[in-house]
């Protein structure tokens, strides 16, 4: 058999074929990174929240609660789920045109929709539900 049959036959040592492996996985790493930076842009967190509002009141079940508190923009409330009471503030900032004139008319019963699996994870208000109930003007209790 020839000498540079033997060597053929041989194949690469282990040092000729690592500097080119490691070369492309470094490429496709880089690659990959590159790629999916591109698809997934940064969500903006007004965006996030906006789909969390969503998500709950496409999954979510609805429980009775309370509105205690408006502060500006944020709802304070409380409900319970199985027992175990949960007090909770939700950014309506977003959805200031939902809410009526008078904002501390709201304060009172309202309805809660919660996610089962996290039941910490609810909300009052969203763009296409509201738990708000209808309230009047206040009439006077019969004597």
């Amino acid at each position: 058999m020839p000498e540079w049959w033997r060597d053929f036959a041989r194949g690469p040592s282990l040092p000729e074929l690592g500097l080119p492996a490691v070369i492309c996985v470094i490429c496709l790493a880089g690659g990959w990174l590159a790629v999916r930076r591109l698809a997934y842009r940064r969500i903006s967190p007004e965006e996030l929240e906006k789909r969390r509002r969503l998500s709950v009141n496409s999954n979510g079940k609805t429980g009775d609660g309370e509105i205690i508190d408006i502060d500006g923009s944020l709802v304070l409330y409380s409900y319970s789920v199985a027992g175990v009471g949960y007090t909770t503030s939700q950014d309506v900032g977003a959805l200031l045109s939902l809410l009526p004139s008078d904002r501390l008319a709201i304060i009172g019963p309202v309805a809660v929709k919660y996610l089962p699996p996290n039941p910490a994870n609810s909300i009052v208000l969203c763009e296409g539900w509201s738990g708000l109930r209808n309230r009047g003007p206040k009439q006077a209790e019969p004597v």
